[in-house]
């Protein structure tokens, strides 16, 4: 049974995301927080990617203030709050088993692309004094930013994909509408 522990080190554990809600006894809500703001970190620096930086404090934020939302609760609440992931498994599972049936190609080229990305980096770093600098410093370059070119590509193949799902629908939409002519609904 969940209870209700001390103020001061749920205040202590909610500096670090996810740890506050684990320490009141919701792993789900805690673990799904914690590898959220973690893995956002990490691909944030394996990708050079600063923007997704962005996302970290909010992350933060939610979870400091959920942390002491749920230790604010009124006990019958606080006993009854059910213990979920943050993200909703069913969408994101749903959402997963779309991708992997329409996209299995594209994402099993991603996923081929950037462990030879992995596999480029580390040869390289061996076989690194025995190759001129020059030619170092342009493999090693090509290795480092294949990745983000990789999810340059993925973003604009999904923007474009967006955008002609939109127009199917506006089309669609277009011919189920009925249409008036001379006086009259056909």
């Amino acid at each position: 049974m969940i209870k209700k522990k001390s103020a001061f080190l749920t205040f202590c554990c909610s500096l670090l995301p996810g740890a506050g809600q684990m320490y009141m006894g919701f792993m789900k809500r805690g673990i799904s927080l914690m590898a959220s703001f973690f893995l956002l970190i990490f691909l944030s620096v394996w990708l050079d990617l600063g923007p997704l930086l962005l996302v970290v404090p909010i992350i933060w934020f939610f979870s400091f203030f959920d942390t002491h939302n749920l230790r604010s609760m009124p006990d019958d609440k606080f006993y009854s709050f059910q213990d979920d992931y943050v993200v909703i498994p069913e969408v994101a599972i749903k959402g997963l088993k779309i991708i992997n049936d329409r996209y299995r190609k594209v994402i099993a080229t991603a996923l081929i692309a950037i462990g030879f990305t992995l596999l480029w980096n580390n040869f390289l770093y061996i076989f690194d004094a025995y190759l001129p600098s020059y030619i170092s410093s342009i493999l090693y370059m090509l290795g480092r930013k294949f990745p983000q070119m990789l999810i340059g590509i993925a973003i604009i193949t999904l923007g474009i994909i967006l955008i002609r799902g939109k127009k199917i629908d506006l089309d669609t939409a277009r011919t189920d509408e009925p249409y008036e002519e001379k006086g009259g609904m056909i």
